[in-house]
Formats: structure tokens, C-alpha cells, sequence
């Protein structure tokens, strides 16, 4: 099973939605790496430059109905091209969700009062998250602190995750 986690970043908002995520322009594109360069491009976030602000990272922390709109397997899959297999949202769209499950992704929930102290007291800090699928923790460092906080996988996106994704899944069992 891969390793979950990474540098963490933050995106403070909700409702980003899946053409922020990869523009529609580049759904032509034939593979997963073809969309690397486009990840999080038409973003707009104060601060924010994702041409510089994604490299590194390996996980996405935001808030609610993350993955909203379009319904697209190009959203999860630019974020497994640039390395990023988790995401922690207060929620997420429900396709989007799914479609992080079938490529052997994280799409972890937390409520919005545990992301608001996450983003207070870690935000704006070089913060690393380490993930313990087995204990359902997420383990945020940055500096001297460190915050452990559980999370839920139900059993079958557990399997889906220890597999690999649903082509590997299916593979194993049918």
C-alpha cells in the first residue's frame, strides 16, 4: 500500500470546484501526466500561485463540497500526477469523492469546527501530515507542534485504498 500524506496545503475555501481544480480545456489530454502542469490553474485564491504553491505537496487541506461541479476522473487524477493522494475537506462532492476512492486515493472528511482549529493553528506554516490508515489518525507536524486527529474510512474505501483503486480492487476479487 502507498504512503498517505506529505507537506500539507491549504486552501481556504469552499466550493472549489472541479474546473478549478483542471480546466475543461485540457480533458483532451490522453494521460494522467499530460495534466500535471494544469493542476489548480484557474484557482483564485489571495496569495495563492499555484505555478509555485503545488510543488512538493502531498496533501490538500480545504473546506466544505470540495470537487463540486463537473463530474470528471481528470479532477483525482491531476492531483495523483502531481503526487498529492489525500485531500481533507468538511465535505465533498459526492462523484468527486468516489472518483478519489477509485484511483486508491483519501478523500478524508472532518467537521468544519476541527478544520477552523487545523487552519488557526497550523495555517500559513510549513506543516507536514502523516496518516495511519489502519488507526484512522491524521498526524499534522509543523515546528514544535503536533495534532492528532481521527478520521474515517468506511470498509470498502479502505479496500479500495489498500488495493490500489478499483481496477486493482476488481482485479483481486472478481
Amino acid at each position: 500500500m502507498k504512503t498517505f500524506g506529505g507537506t500539507l496545503l491549504f486552501l481556504d475555501r469552499r466550493d472549489i470546484n472541479t474546473d478549478e481544480i483542471i480546466p475543461a480545456k485540457y480533458l483532451t489530454e490522453n494521460s494522467k501526466e499530460a495534466l500535471k502542469p494544469y493542476l489548480l490553474e484557474d484557482l483564485k485564491l489571495p496569495g495563492f500561485d499555484p505555478s509555485k504553491d503545488t510543488a512538493g505537496i502531498g496533501a490538500v487541506i480545504s473546506r466544505a463540497n470540495f470537487g463540486c461541479g463537473s463530474s470528471r476522473e481528470h479532477a483525482p487524477w491531476v492531483f495523483e500526477a502531481n503526487g498529492i493522494n489525500i485531500i481533507i475537506a468538511e465535505s465533498f462532492a459526492r462523484i468527486f469523492r468516489q472518483n478519489m476512492y477509485n484511483c486508491g486515493m483519501i478523500a478524508a472528511e472532518l467537521p468544519a469546527a476541527t478544520l477552523e482549529v487545523l487552519f488557526q493553528e497550523f495555517g500559513g506554516t510549513k506543516t507536514t501530515l502523516s496518516v495511519d490508515t489502519d488507526k484512522g489518525i491524521l498526524i499534522f507536524k509543523a515546528r514544535a507542534k503536533e495534532k492528532t486527529v481521527p478520521f474515517k474510512l468506511q470498509d470498502f474505501e479502505k479496500a479500495l485504498v489498500e488495493a490500489g483503486g478499483w481496477v486493482e480492487y476488481a482485479a483481486q476479487h472478481y
